[in-house]
C-alpha cells in the first residue's frame, strides 16, 4: 500500500498531534487511548506523518515476528 493508501483507512479531524503539539490544529487521526483518571478517558491523535511511522513500525515488526501485518489498526486494542 502506498501512503495515501495508508491514510484513507483512518478517520481524520482537526485535532493536535502528540508528538508535534507546536504545529497546532491539523488533521489527525485516533492512534490512541489513555485514562488519565478512574473515569476519563483521552484520544492520544497523531497527524499524517506519525500515522504512517507508526504503520511503518508496526510493518517492520509483524516481519521480524512472523505475523501478518493489517494496517490501518493503529489507536485499536491489541489482543
Amino acid at each position: 500500500m502506498d501512503r495515501q493508501q495508508i491514510l484513507d483507512l483512518y478517520e481524520w479531524e482537526d485535532g493536535v498531534c502528540f508528538r508535534h503539539p507546536d504545529k497546532g490544529a491539523l488533521p489527525t487521526a485516533v492512534v490512541g487511548v489513555i485514562h488519565p483518571g478512574a473515569d476519563s478517558v483521552r484520544e492520544v491523535r497523531g497527524c499524517a506523518d506519525c500515522v504512517v511511522a507508526i504503520e511503518d513500525m508496526r510493518r517492520e515488526e509483524a516481519a521480524r515476528s512472523g505475523s501478518e501485518y493489517e494496517p490501518g489498526r493503529v489507536g485499536e486494542p491489541s489482543g
